[in-house]
């Protein structure tokens, strides 16, 4: 038996644990880079199997799946009946070929006492704009489970020599913006490829949504960047979500319907915490003000806009009703505070996050208080820079803080980046709810407790090298019970 990644070229990868089961993951491709990843429409067999030992002398499950090109040769083994909190090992063979072994982790079961936990999140990867660095030192951290809040691939050209890594080993659709079910599916290869994201991949299981790139820059439900015809969008929008299910460890009951996904959905970790997992994207109103930064105004507070829609708002204020968690966690796209900056004499901020959705956050922010939801954190990726924020409702007039929220830096979007530019240190003066600011690449690694939250903003100096380590930034605590922001 061939021990080789003849077909296994883009990895494995788990996802979505529960306590009882988790989503083991594949997409075969015998030539990554070449038009349908060099597959043929003939369905491959793929057997999988898991085991307690990464040696695989004690094989608990084993079973056969389909890849068809109908679903980019993709595989999602939804694994049921497992223990909670236990390590488990996987792999997958076809063609008289073994994949990788990956890692993954269930969940601890619902309302167990849990006494900590450790899960990291990422964002925003541009494979134009450097190495996946970060993700070596992730793999090296071995969380329990690994987000991923949105812009996993991006859809605008990759210069010629692929920008910063300098190298011709791109598909042809690299060159251009995707916008075909091909295109994506040639893009995410290109990512997949990165040997360090697969380490990630490897070693803990994901937990993903996404954000506005995987699509196309900005978009709002139906509406492009762009204004092309609604119908000429949403068949691309069903591309590109067709595409995301393809390439992402997620049950099989997330596929998309045509252009409509329902990706939010929510993860209990014991009694330690609870995840909210939203969608920013699929049902918000359309930008105002030209979605350019400028001040709020009438457009910005209207009642009738929204950033959730009227399900999902009810459905995340549903579950933090009824949570019995010490945290409650809001894990999605842009922030929820205002990241204001005066640059011209007037007070700007952004109309893609938040901000430009005032009454849509105040229903959210001001009907979690009203519910006694205690230990509200939201965590968010988007703004290629570090930031941490007291959680307000409004920002512009006095207003309690009801939460803590922790912006992470891209992974490689950006580029480099430094400790400190030109918009840390506007948005510093002129947000005082903002608490700490670093505009590096990197990501977040958590470690809860019930009694403090540790948030160890990691970051590299450069994402041009890609056997560049990562250091230790800053380490922000906030204690169970008060809203409250350490620094250290």
């Amino acid at each position: 038996m061939n021990h080789g990644d003849h077909l296994f070229t883009l990895g494995v990868a788990s996802g979505d644990p529960l306590p009882d089961a988790v989503v083991l993951w594949t997409r075969l491709a015998s030539a990554p880079l070449a038009p349908h990843g060099g597959m043929t429409d003939i369905p491959v067999p793929v057997e999988w199997e898991l085991a307690q030992d990464s040696n695989f002398r004690q094989i608990l499950r084993r079973g056969f799946e389909l890849a068809t090109s109908a679903d980019g040769h993709s595989i999602h083994v939804d694994v049921r009946g497992l223990e909670p909190s236990t390590d488990y090992f996987y792999r997958f063979r076809a063609a008289g070929h073994y994949s990788d072994v990956g890692r993954t982790r269930t969940a601890p079961t619902t309302l167990a006492a849990t006494r900590a936990m450790t899960f990291a999140w990422a964002s925003c990867q541009s494979w134009g704009d450097g190495f996946f660095n970060a993700y070596a030192d992730m793999a090296a951290a071995a969380p329990d489970v690994v987000f991923h809040l949105g812009d996993y691939v991006y859809e605008k050209a990759i210069p010629a020599r692929g920008g910063q890594r300098n190298t011709t080993a791109m598909p042809r659709s690299a060159l251009t913006e995707m916008m075909s079910l091909d295109d994506y599916r040639e893009r995410y290869a290109l990512y997949k490829l990165d040997p360090h994201l697969q380490q990630a991949h490897r070693t803990s299981p994901f937990i993903i949504t996404m954000d506005d790139h995987e699509v196309e820059n900005n978009w709002a439900a139906a509406i492009s960047e762009d204004d092309v015809p609604v119908p000429d969008f949403l068949y691309r929008r069903a591309a590109a979500f067709k595409a995301w299910w393809e390439n992402t460890p997620v049950r099989a009951e997330l596929r998309p319907n045509g252009a409509d996904m329902r990706i939010y959905r929510r993860f209990t970790f014991g009694d330690i915490a609870q995840f909210s997992v939203l969608d920013t994207r699929q049902y918000r109103s359309d930008q105002v003000n030209g979605d350019t930064d400028g001040p709020q105004n009438d457009l910005t507070a209207r009642s009738d806009r929204t950033i959730t829609g009227a399900a999902q708002q009810q459905w995340l204020l549903d579950g933090l009703a009824s949570s019995t968690t010490r945290w409650n966690v809001l894990a999605h796209q842009t922030t929820i505070a205002d990241l204001a900056r005066n640059k011209t004499g007037e007070r700007a901020v952004s109309m893609d996050g938040w901000s430009g959705y005032e009454a849509s956050r105040s229903r959210i922010l001001d009907g979690a208080r009203e519910r006694g939801v205690s230990n509200l954190v939201s965590i968010v990726g988007d703004i290629h820079r570090s930031v941490v924020s007291e959680l307000k409702s409004t920002y512009t007039r006095p207003a309690p803080t009801v939460g803590v929220e922790l912006a992470g830096t891209s992974i490689s979007s950006g580029g480099t980046g430094a400790d400190s530019d030109e918009s840390d240190m506007l948005l510093k003066a002129a947000s005082p709810h903002v608490k700490f600011g670093n505009a590096q690449r990197g990501y977040v690694l958590n470690r809860l407790t019930q009694q403090e939250w540790q948030a160890e903003f990691r970051v590299a100096d450069t994402v041009a090298d890609p056997n560049a380590g990562l250091r230790r930034r800053a380490t922000i605590t906030i204690p169970a019970g008060r809203p409250e922001i350490g620094v250290n």
